[in-house]
């Protein structure tokens, strides 16, 4: 007989790069952890839709990053209309804003989002073409205290977890006044440099791009290259000043990485990434910073915003390196056991009593016999079970028996709600 563990073989499989997370992979558990950091500093939930128009994501995310001109799924509609699954999430939380008049309000807007996005690219551990991310976005204040709130809230979504053998890196990729001097003194010292085609091409478009090159030949060639922490204008490096500093009050430690270039062109000022060693070549966990011309790009009011997305998959990956129990609570907290039809139909509805109360309950179906339906309940992490016979109900009993101790005492049955969820919440 097959274990149930082994896979079997189908008439359908997943598609490459699909990633499926089972009830006991752990999966809820790293994205509700780290939904809930968000929760606690105020984000409010919102529902993205899974594919926007392909302009969104040309003109916000920037034509010359390998998200747009690599990596999106494109493809056009019945009406002939171009769509692109979405790639990431900020650009789309951005439209909604500006779509929906959020703006208008108190400010800043503070939406925090979870779901899967679509890249395509080569599968491997950690690297998906479903990728699954929690991010959170605050627009509409530019200030320092956010910049830090929105990388504390990240650090504290991992902590929570029991993460320990990850680090931030961050920098400042300047403002408006400081970027077009250092653009101008990049591209005069790439012009210097034995590019390949492509890739003067690129640096055409954004010169940044090249300092993200992950080729040994070119990252020793860019080993010279001028560094924007070192050309920032005087708002630029004070505002940067004061992002570390609020970090260093509220103890998140952090390293300087004056060559983080993240893969997104409407980064400016404060950039991030919080990294996991353990994880090997996609050793990012999780990153985002502040976008401060975004919105009006898109069309909306001249507003900052700043914002983060971690990779669930690859947090979930760094738990299990770290050797951390992520298991998924226990899908039940009780499991009824019937012997004979009367005792089903008792605990049916006692079953529905004990959920009307917040208990989460499932049953033995099928008419299944006393050793089958115990193996069900040991199997559904269950703390008690139910057992109820024909005696019982004469008794107007039912038996409770402690899966853990193994105890076992009778109690009555119009008393076993209010047992139960006194065992259970006392």
């Amino acid at each position: 007989m097959t274990a149930v563990s082994e896979p079997r073989a189908a008439a359908f499989a997943a598609p490459k790069g699909i990633p499926e997370y089972l009830p006991s992979d752990g999966f809820s558990h790293v994205r509700d952890t780290l939904i809930a950091a968000a929760d606690r500093a105020g984000y409010g939930h919102i529902e993205l839709p899974i594919f926007e128009d392909t302009g969104l994501y040309a003109r916000g995310v920037g034509e010359s990053t390998d998200v747009v001109s690599k990596e999106m799924y494109t493809f056009a509609d019945r009406g002939e209309r171009s769509v692109t699954l979405r790639p990431e999430g900020t650009a789309g939380v951005v439209r909604a804003v500006i779509e929906h008049g959020l703006d208008r309000g108190g400010l800043p807007v503070k939406l925090r989002y979870a779901g899967p996005f679509f890249r395509y690219e080569r599968p491997q551990a950690g690297r998906y073409r479903q990728l699954q991310q929690v991010g959170v976005e605050a627009i509409g204040v530019d200030d320092p205290a956010l910049d830090a709130e929105v990388i504390a809230v990240a650090d504290e979504g991992f902590r929570a977890l029991g993460l320990t053998g990850y680090r931030l890196e961050i920098t400042s990729l300047g403002d408006a006044e400081s970027r077009p001097a250092y653009r101008a003194l990049l591209q005069e010292f790439l012009a210097g440099l034995p590019l390949d085609e492509a890739t003067r091409a690129r640096a055409q478009l954004n010169p940044l791009r090249v300092l993200d090159d992950k080729r040994p030949e070119v990252r020793a060639m860019m080993a010279d290259a001028p560094l924007l922490i070192d050309h920032l204008s005087a708002a630029s490096a004070e505002h940067h000043a004061a992002v570390k500093q609020h970090l260093d009050d509220l103890g998140v430690a952090y390293v300087e990485n004056p060559r983080m270039v993240r893969g997104l062109d409407y980064y400016t000022k404060t950039t991030f990434e919080f990294v996991h060693d353990g994880l090997g070549a996609q050793s990012g966990i999780g990153g985002g910073g502040r976008y401060d011309g975004l919105m009006a790009v898109l069309g909306g009011q001249p507003l900052s915003g700043v914002g983060f997305g971690i990779g669930v998959d690859r947090t979930l990956l760094a738990c299990r390196v770290e050797g951390l129990a992520v298991d998924d609570a226990p899908r039940v907290e009780v499991f009824g056991v019937p012997l004979g039809d009367a005792a089903r139909r008792r605990l049916v509805t006692l079953a529905a009593q004990l959920r009307a109360a917040g208990v989460r309950v499932d049953m033995a179906y099928g008419g299944r016999g006393l050793k089958g339906a115990m193996k069900s309940a040991d199997r559904s992490g269950a703390r008690y079970a139910l057992v109820l016979g024909e005696r019982d109900l004469e008794a107007g009993t039912v038996g409770v028996k402690d899966l853990q101790s193994g105890d076992q005492r009778a109690v009555a049955l119009d008393g076993a709600v209010d047992e139960l969820v006194g065992l259970l919440r006392g």
